[in-house]
């Protein structure tokens, strides 16, 4: 019976299967083999222990390791006993020596992990794909940039989405540096000083076990891996959403009504509103903005598991196994309907054009002052001049340039022509169109 939304609705089945029960435990038992495995090259198990171990640790079931579960009261216990009982005694002997439990389960959750980064930033790529895509294909799109919600100054959509690619490339970037550098296992036993190995006569396992998994170990650890790193991949998983958040905001607001510049695609049978059909909603980044708030709620407990005590308590174990599916399913959920709004994105460039033009000239205050400065206007005196102007241009609802031109001080140091290219909002873009490449061509090149 499905509960969580992340069983049914949220995230692919390829992510989805990564943190279910099943593949926990057979991520525990791949590390327990490869443990085994080592301790056999390193001289210390029979050749045939390690190859039974190998063969019956396919037979290891779930509902049998939940049953001993019951009994020891011990999730790993009842892994390791479990395998034991599969195999004949004299192999059962070998079974989890030398290992505590979190030699087992930090380097199994490394393993998870790893596997769920890097469809975190596959994904990821593609939607950094998507953005670049719109930013070169609306390079020149004129659009009114807004600040503090209302209209600033000319921008493009192509430069808009510019400033999305790197952001996101940015955000893929750390996740890479996560992946190489945070996730880590450890095989350095009960409290992290390699007593037991040091006893067994075998300094190194943890190397050649870790090897063999492609897992970096930690250079020292306590009884756990330090959950600094496990921290920095959620923090960094957090801000990516975020990133994901403003896009997806971003396009609900341009969507609006009153603005009307972009909107999301929009099914031929899809219906807005039960109650009124004309509705066509931004359902997707609604959900993405929703689901960027889950992911954020995630950082406030894995920076509590950094302060465990002394050489660790279990205060870290039952919120790691709620925050970890969480953050990585609803990520790649919110990547998922990304690209599909990117790629069904329905931009509108008349509305655009209609929306520069609503403050009758106004935008372009900035562009006359820095013209009459260059005339040799003082600056402060320059900005007056086009305060007052704009203020008489919405109070008398007239366009500026009529304003303007009837300040007989002003146009002795302009011409009509000049008045005319200033108050322009296609010549007053600045370096945005070549900005916009000099963004994707570096982004391009980590596709």
């Amino acid at each position: 019976m499905n509960v969580h939304p992340i069983d049914y609705r949220y995230g692919s089945d390829e992510m989805r299967k990564i943190f279910e029960e099943e593949a926990r435990l057979r991520k525990m038992v791949e590390v327990e083999i490869a443990l085994i495995n080592a301790l056999h090259e390193m001289g210390k198990v029979p050749e045939s222990a390690y190859k039974e171990a190998a063969q019956k640790a396919k037979k290891v079931e779930l509902k049998r390791v939940r049953e001993i579960e019951k009994e020891v009261n011990h999730d790993v216990m009842a892994m390791v006993l479990s395998l034991s009982e599969q195999c004949s005694p004299e192999t059962a002997k070998y079974i989890h020596l030398s290992a505590t439990s979190y030699d087992i389960v930090d380097s199994a959750l490394a393993l998870q992990m790893k596997e769920a980064l890097t469809i975190i930033i596959k994904k990821g790529k593609v939607v950094l794909a998507d953005i670049i895509k719109i930013a070169e294909k609306h390079d020149k799109q004129i659009m009114i940039g807004r600040t503090h919600g209302q209209h600033a100054t000319p921008i493009t959509l192509g430069f808009k989405f510019a400033n999305y690619a790197q952001k996101i490339g940015e955000d893929l970037d750390r996740l890479e540096y996560d992946m190489k550098e945070h996730i880590q296992g450890k095989f350095s036993g009960a409290v992290g000083n390699y007593s037991v190995q040091k006893t067994f006569e075998i300094d190194g396992l943890e190397e050649v076990i870790l090897n063999k998994l492609e897992i970096k170990p930690a250079e020292i650890s306590t009884q756990v891996v330090a959950r600094e790193n496990i921290a920095r991949i959620v923090c960094d998983i957090a801000i990516l959403a975020a990133t994901l958040e403003q896009i997806a905001k971003e396009i609900r607001n341009l969507q609006r009504t009153e603005i009307g510049e972009v909107s999301e695609g929009f099914g031929k049978k899809q219906v807005g509103s039960s109650a009124m059909p004309q509705k066509r909603n931004p359902i997707n980044c609604e959900n993405i903005c929703s689901n960027a708030r889950v992911v954020r709620s995630t950082v406030y407990p894995v920076l509590e598991n950094i302060a465990l005590e002394h050489e660790r308590d279990l205060t870290n174990s039952a919120s790691e196994r709620t925050i970890l599916p969480t953050v990585f399913v609803i990520t790649d959920d919110m990547l998922e309907r990304t690209h599909k709004v990117l790629n069904t994105l329905e931009v509108y460039p008349q509305k655009m054009k209609q929306n520069v033009g609503i403050t009758q000239g106004r935008i372009m205050a900035e562009n006359v002052m820095s013209g009459l400065v260059k005339k040799g206007v003082e600056r402060q005196k320059a900005h007056e001049l086009l305060r007052k102007a704009s203020t008489e241009s919405l109070k008398q609802n007239k366009p500026m340039k009529e304003i303007l031109k009837q300040d007989k001080e002003l146009m002795k140091l302009i011409t009509p022509e000049e008045l005319e290219k200033m108050m322009d909002p296609e010549q007053y873009v600045g370096l945005a169109v070549e900005k916009i490449y000099k963004i994707t061509k570096k982004w391009k090149k980590c596709l």
